[in-house]
This record gives C-alpha cells, sequence and structure tokens, in this order.
C-alpha cells in the first residue's frame, strides 16, 4: 500500500529507521534503569557518545526524559505508554497489514468510528477513498481524513491530549453517545483473554468503552506486542470483541485463548 502522509505532526517524520530504533532503545533502557550516562547508553547502542548526546536532546524535547550533565533520567513510569512520535513509525508495514485487513472487513456505506493511537491512525488512512462516514477519534486521524472526497467525515468535541492529541473527556463521550455505529475499530495497549482489553490512561479507556457501546460490531486491532499485555485501566471483557485482527507474530496460545472466548482472530 503506497500512501502520503498528510499535514504529519510526528516529530519523526524524517528519521531514520536506526535513529528511531536507537531512540525507543535509550527510552526502554532509561526508564527501566531510572537513569543511565552517556558513555552507558553509547555503550549499549554502540553509536558514538555525541550522536548519544543528540539524541538525549531530542528525547528531552518530547519529554521522555530530562538531561543532567554527562545523562539522563526518565520522566515516563514503567506502566506509561511512549510518546505519540516515538511510536507512529515502530512497526510501521506490520500495522499497515493491519489496516488493510481491518478496511477489508468493512463494506461501501457503513458508519465507523476509529479510536486513536498509531495503529489505528494507519487504520483511517487506509480508509480514506472510501465511501464511508467515519468519526475519528484523535485529531490526526482527522486531519489524515479531512480531504477523503467520498468519505463523509464527523468530527467529535473533546479536549486532545498533549502529544498524542486523542480526543478525550465529556464531549467526546457526549458525541459517541448520539450516534450508533455500524462499526468500532478499538486500539489498546493491552489484550487478553483473561483481561480483556486495556488502555493506559484512565481517560482514553472510557472514550474507547463509549464508542463500544454505540457501536454494533466490535474490531479491535493489536500488534503481537500488545497481546499478552494488561495495562491500568479496564476497557472491555474479550467477549465484548466480535474481532481482533494482530500480526503474524501474535503468540498462538493467547489467540487460541480469545478464539475460545467467541472472538475472530485475523493475523495479517
Amino acid at each position: 500500500m503506497t500512501r502520503t502522509n498528510k499535514g504529519s505532526t510526528s516529530g519523526t517524520s524524517g528519521t531514520s529507521s536506526t535513529s528511531r530504533d536507537r531512540l525507543r532503545q535509550i527510552t526502554d533502557a532509561v526508564r527501566e534503569a531510572g537513569r543511565l550516562g552517556v558513555a552507558e547508553l553509547a555503550a549499549l547502542t554502540g553509536a558514538s557518545e555525541m550522536t548519544i548526546r543528540r539524541d538525549l536532546e531530542a528525547l528531552a524535547d518530547q519529554g521522555v526524559l530530562e538531561r543532567y550533565r554527562g545523562g539522563a533520567r526518565s520522566l515516563l513510569l514503567r506502566g506509561e505508554e511512549p510518546p505519540f512520535a516515538l511510536r507512529e513509525q515502530e512497526g510501521l508495514e506490520v500495522k499497515q497489514r493491519i489496516a488493510a485487513e481491518v478496511a477489508g472487513l468493512i463494506a461501501d456505506g457503513e458508519s465507523v468510528v476509529v479510536d486513536s493511537g498509531t495503529t489505528c491512525l494507519e487504520v483511517a488512512r487506509a480508509l480514506e477513498p472510501r465511501r464511508l462516514t467515519v468519526m475519528p477519534l484523535s485529531l490526526q486521524a482527522v486531519n489524515a481524513l479531512s480531504g477523503a472526497p467520498r468519505l463523509t467525515l464527523l468530527v467529535p468535541g473533546g479536549r486532545p491530549r498533549p502529544g498524542e492529541l486523542a480526543l478525550t473527556g465529556q464531549l467526546t463521550t457526549a458525541s459517541l453517545a448520539a450516534l450508533r455505529f455500524d462499526t468500532a475499530v478499538i486500539g489498546c495497549c493491552g489484550l487478553t483473554a483473561a483481561d480483556g482489553l486495556t488502555a493506559y490512561d484512565l481517560d482514553d479507556a472510557a472514550v474507547k468503552r463509549a464508542a463500544i457501546a454505540s457501536s454494533r460490531r466490535v474490531i479491535a486491532v493489536a500488534d503481537a506486542s500488545k497481546l499478552s499485555r494488561t495495562a491500568l485501566a479496564f476497557v472491555a471483557p474479550a467477549a465484548a470483541l466480535h474481532a481482533v485482527v494482530t500480526d503474524a507474530a501474535a503468540p498462538d496460545e493467547e489467540t487460541d485463548a480469545l478464539a475460545a472466548a467467541g472472538v475472530t482472530v485475523r493475523k495479517a
């Protein structure tokens, strides 16, 4: 699938894959350790100390960590989601395959609510040429669909979460409660048969629940890294999902357990 990133708000759009991988490696290492020095990070990544200093400045600008002389300390809790700008380009091909699979499950003429998050943003982009009514739940997806010639775009109210630009709050849930959708495409931070669909952010979880309640069919999208993971905020039990679209690396024991709970599992 070929696409153009229209109006991207990501600060990493011009960043190489190697650089993105290194930024994520640094983020994970500093978050796990609490703080690390430049020399330690250079040894870990194989990059020069000059490169590490530039990376730390970039991550400090994103609010991921705080610099101090000779190193950095994490500003992310272990249960927190990394910033959107770091996640957007991560596993992009997998997200695009998942998005194409989801688009194939949606018929022209449907009304669809599309959740926030990086995988759901790719779903929104995959739906751009279709004849649909779509309500995106993030400003990134609203922007991606704003020029779609055949698509009817509905924009909910709400408060954008900084960095993420996901719409949350009473205006968002009220917008969802006023409508009835054919399909909800829901992202997640964790999904297991035992603990169901979970999210890191409580306000985000409330919006996901409202979208599910207003939809006839619910499709969850989750790359393999999300399966077998449980985040803080409960959204819905696995039985509330009609389908899960994931990728080929998803663990069989978890996909089998979801299937046993009555969920259709598709691997893109």
